[in-house]
């Protein structure tokens, strides 16, 4: 019997008690209604709890919604630690996190893809289960008590809740937030409103993000980034565009901070959407580029440049890579999505020669600086749409022996496997961040020839359901 001939679906804004069986990969918990098992997924639960939620998404066969009270609490939740967004998954025992993060990518390999016969490997928990992150984006908004500096609030919420102490960064990064917070606070300066700019129900623009009505900007986000290894701190604070004190900004960061400020950055942009990314970004003080270590790599990282968000636990993936991919000094490489060269330039001294391929031409520039920086011969990058590069790669180099491919959430594309496919290589290391979409991919080059051989999740994100993870497929 269907939950339509029984009762009616919720709808947006209803309050409903349920009872959570499990835990989606996301990170919220399945609840069902009604005889016909209407699936209702839950943010701020977890398995065993009863709790009352709001819903704020309707679709025919499931709904979302936001935990509001905690009627009963499940046997294995356990006391938060951290009283801000951001760290969903505080409330599970660290151990049980590791399990449950393992469990999912190894029933996405098998329920997605259909896959089995691999090896499953130990999940490589976190060197840090807490202050872990070398980047925060933080957003600003406008609270009853004045201008907030914070994460967004979960689940459908559009409110900024404010923060003083970010138990993702660490003890100066927190340092660097505090300070820039006050001296926006300090200035009398408001939040860009988010609810502005279009036209509710609609796409069309109704507002220009310029000045504020004192003409100088508005506010959007304040990002700080450290470098775990060398104890160096960027700060870029995120704006509409308008006319600003900046190095005064600049220069309370100085004092506060002293020798640990690497960098302070100012970037103006009018997009409407909620992002860090475009603009006009000026170097405002210091040096535009963040000085870091990575194992043996001496790196720079410019300002928008991606940048695993766990330094410890990024060395600990790419020893991982390493294993995989086996190498004995001869072989020709290809690193497909290769952003600043992290994991080439792991690989480089290891291989015969090795190439890697990425799309924003910034980022192949800061992979040959660091590759000259750090005197490491054999490697080439250039700048190029994988779909299209790849094949063009193959005629000018040959075949690779090994092809490193770490792509973003979405996986990999059709024409992208079947370049790969046709590239040929003896075996594949595949970085993913989404199991969910390495499944699909795997299981189509399963069916073109290649055997998955094993797989290891790597806790780079604790307290939170991502998981990375690295799969190795050989050439049956």
């Amino acid at each position: 019997m269907s939950l339509a001939s029984t009762e009616p679906r919720p709808q947006r804004g209803d309050e409903l008690e349920l009872r959570i069986d499990s835990l989606a990969f996301g990170g919220e918990g399945v609840a069902r209604l009604g005889d016909g098992g209407y699936v209702v997924f839950v943010a701020g639960a977890i398995p065993g709890d009863l709790v009352r939620a709001v819903v704020h998404k309707r679709k025919r066969s499931y709904a979302h919604a936001r935990t509001v009270e905690i009627l009963e609490p499940g046997p294995e939740r356990i006391a938060p630690v951290a009283d801000h967004p951001g760290v969903p998954w505080q409330v599970i025992p660290y151990e049980r996190q590791l399990l449950v993060k393992s469990a999912q990518v190894e029933e996405a390999l098998r329920r997605i893809g259909h896959l089995d016969g691999f090896e499953l490997e130990e999940i490589v928990p976190a060197v840090q289960p807490w202050r872990y992150r070398n980047k925060l984006e933080y957003s600003f908004g406008n609270g009853p008590a004045g201008l907030v500096c914070g994460f967004h609030a979960p689940a459908g919420g559009n409110e900024v809740w404010p923060m003083s102490d970010c138990l993702l960064a660490s003890e100066l990064g927190n340092r660097a937030h505090e300070l820039g917070a006050r001296w926006c606070r300090e200035q009398g300066l408001t939040a860009w409103e988010r609810s502005r700019g279009r036209r509710p129900g609609s796409g069309e623009r109704t507002e220009v993000l310029g000045p504020g009505p004192d003409g100088r900007p508005r506010l959007r986000n304040l990002v700080v980034r450290e470098g775990r290894r060398t104890g160096k701190i960027q700060v870029r604070l995120v704006t509409t565009p308008g006319e600003l004190e900046i190095g005064e900004f600049a220069a309370a960061l100085a004092a506060g901070l002293g020798e640990s400020l690497s960098g302070v950055l100012w970037t103006r942009s009018e997009r409407l959407a909620e992002t860090t990314a475009g603009g006009e970004t000026e170097l405002v003080w210091g040096e535009g580029e963040l000085p870091e270590r990575l194992g043996e790599l001496d790196l720079r990282i410019s300002p928008e440049a991606f940048f695993q968000t766990n330094t410890e636990m990024a060395e600990l993936l790419y020893e991982v890579v390493v294993q995989y991919a086996a190498l004995e000094g001869w072989e020709r490489v290809y690193d497909l999505y290769s952003g600043i060269g992290t994991i080439a330039l792991t690989l480089a001294p290891r291989a015969g020669e090795l190439w890697g391929i990425e799309l924003i031409e910034e980022a192949v520039a800061d992979a040959i600086a660091t590759a000259r920086r750090n005197e490491i011969p054999g490697v080439q990058f250039f700048a190029g749409d994988t779909r299209l590069a790849l094949g063009e790669l193959v005629e000018r180099a040959g075949r690779p022996d090994v092809l490193v491919v770490d792509p973003p959430r979405a996986g990999l594309s059709q024409k992208v496997v079947r370049r790969i496919i046709e590239a040929s290589p003896k075996r594949i290391v595949y970085v993913s961040c989404n199991p969910t979409t390495l499944a699909p991919n795997a299981a189509q080059l399963v069916e073109a020839g290649w055997v998955l051989r094993k797989v290891r999740p790597v806790d780079m994100f604790p307290q939170t359901h991502h998981i990375e993870s690295v799969a190795l497929l050989e050439r049956g």
